[in-house]
């Protein structure tokens, strides 16, 4: 495969085809999608993220002193819809799933592109009924919209975040679908599935997880609704419903959520790293292994968050096995880029910094996971700041930071423009210590009984959450700084080339940015992933 290397900005790409509104809502070019969703989910991102700046804000003091208790409860719970619902599920798959995918396999565009970009419009609709939530008065059940809560007590603008969620459900399994008639039917001659870039792999197995896990999510979401409007007893007790019944449809969908949250970034991690080593990444068959069994055994595990509903013995003994089963794919993972650094030449740019830091922080937020799958321990901690210091080890220690990874390692191809190396490498470790100044002592303030969800607390947690919402202030400016320079070259930053990074994959043998339809002609595929030479420069 040759490799374009040419400093200059092409002369034709996506980028400049009709610049004009229509041109972009009206788009099926898979790269300009991915743009859409971009901007979309970085607003959803700093909103959640500013209604997490005020909860840390408000927790600095033992007395509920900034807000009261039911504004606190709609901070979080605005907080947990907008960053679960709008931002860490789609954020990888739609993004830079949607922009890579075409080219990792050699097609010209996604199977279904009108499809790709009602997607977009889909998940657009749900955000407009959350924000309507929002401007309603908000919401207060928190992400997980509890019943009997959620159906006869809650006073909030339930209904219009409940649709709001389902809605976006839709556009989750419109892409899921994409992306999977794309993978098996598009690729390029010779590009078998164990030539795959793992990157292509995690997506796929993602794909499956949300055309099969979501509709569950939606019909529950549609209960809430049809209980609440018209009185049905459907999780009621009094008339004749069952609450538990709704932990386990919810649960059943969102413990495989949190694998459509982080597989992505096991891909994006597995390239940068196979990149900046100058190595293939170890063991390349056990890692497709790995991925694909996550997807599996990711649905048999949701019982580990109702150890204490009361669900039987033989149950919870059951989710407590499967759940440290499902560590070991997890663990192959995490020794594979181990064994891909072991000798290597490793570069330290930005890229390689998220991906490293994602490595350490995944490796800590699983090893608490196992923690939790401990029925005796889980009991003790359960509904503590343990939880939520293990939830944001893996979402956002893992998920964000890969994001952020990837977006870096393919900002050039994005855009064909380079960022600041020096401001990149300050907003990774900013984001890095600032991430563990603000939940490591969460875990030692849950495993001491500090519970979550109260805008009040003993005074004998003041230093460790004085601590935290230092390091949430940290960990803002890591996030801020990303937006400001990358948005800075745009307009000023050096002209990338075809392969800044020297990477293998067919995306990176087309120009930067590429052409609309991605490659002038159809490649062909002769090597394996990840053809790098260890001892060349």
């Amino acid at each position: 495969m040759s490799v374009s290397t040419d400093p200059r900005w092409p002369s034709e790409h996506y980028l400049k085809e009709d610049w004009g509104l229509r041109g972009w809502l009206l788009t099926t070019d898979h790269k300009r999608i991915a743009w859409l969703y971009l901007v979309s989910i970085t607003a959803f991102f700093f909103l959640g993220g500013l209604a997490a700046l005020l909860i840390r804000l408000e927790l600095i003091t033992p007395p509920g002193d900034l807000v009261s208790a039911d504004t606190y409860n709609r901070l979080f719970s605005l907080h947990g819809i907008v960053m679960v619902w709008f931002f860490l599920i789609p954020s990888i798959p739609a993004t830079l799933g949607n922009f890579l995918l075409p080219m990792m396999l050699g097609a010209r565009d996604l199977a279904f592109p009108r499809l790709n970009l009602l997607s977009w419009y889909v998940y657009t609709l749900g955000g407009l009924f959350t924000l309507a939530a929002v401007i309603g008065g908000g919401v207060d059940t928190g992400w997980t919209f509890y019943t009997p809560y959620s159906t006869l007590f809650s006073n909030s603008a339930v209904i219009a975040a409940v649709m709001g969620v389902f809605i976006v459900g839709f556009s989750s399994i419109l892409t899921g679908l994409n992306f999977i008639v794309t993978t098996h039917k598009m690729r390029a001659p010779g590009l078998t599935w164990f030539r795959l870039p793992l990157f292509v792999w995690a997506n796929y197995a993602t794909s499956l997880i949300m055309v099969l896990a979501t509709p569950v999510l939606s019909c529950v979401l549609m209960l809430i609704s049809v209980e609440r409007l018209f009185g049905i007893g459907i999780f009621d007790p009094a008339l004749g419903g069952d609450p538990l019944l709704f932990q386990h449809l919810f649960w059943f969908y969102s413990h495989p959520a949190v694998y459509i949250m982080i597989l992505p970034g096991m891909g994006v991690v597995s390239e940068i790293i196979a990149c900046f080593s100058r190595k293939p990444v170890f063991g390349y068959q056990g890692m497709v292994i790995s991925i694909m069994s996550i997807a599996v055994f990711g649905f048999v595990v949701w019982g580990h968050h109702m150890f204490v509903a009361g669900q039987s013995l033989y149950a919870g003994l059951m989710f407590s096995f499967f759940t440290f089963l499902v560590a070991l794919p997890s663990a192959i993972k995490a020794f594979n880029w181990t064994a891909t650094l072991y000798k290597a030449r490793i570069i330290f740019s930005a890229p390689m910094i998220y991906a490293l830091s994602f490595v350490g922080l995944f490796t800590i937020g699983g090893l608490t996971g196992i923690i939790l799958a401990s029925i005796a321990i889980d009991v003790h901690v359960h509904d503590t700041y343990f939880v939520t210091a293990h939830f944001h080890y893996i979402m956002v220690g893992g998920m964000v930071t890969s994001y952020l990874g990837g977006l870096h390692f393919w900002w050039p191809k994005l855009t064909g423009r380079m960022y600041s190396e020096l401001w990149s490498k300050v907003a990774a470790l900013a984001l890095f210590i600032g991430f563990n100044l603000t939940f490591f002592p969460q875990f030692l303030l849950g495993y001491q009984g500090m519970p979550r969800r109260y805008h009040e607390y003993p005074a004998d947690f003041e230093l460790l959450n004085v601590m935290s919402t230092l390091g949430a202030g940290v960990l803002a400016i890591g996030y801020l700084l990303p937006l400001l320079y990358l948005s800075w070259s745009l307009r000023f930053g050096a002209v990338a080339g075809g392969n800044p990074w020297r990477a293998t994959g067919l995306e990176w043998t087309v120009d930067s940015p590429p052409l609309k339809h991605n490659f002038p002609r159809t490649p062909r595929v002769t090597e394996p992933a990840y053809a790098y030479d260890p001892t060349a420069d």
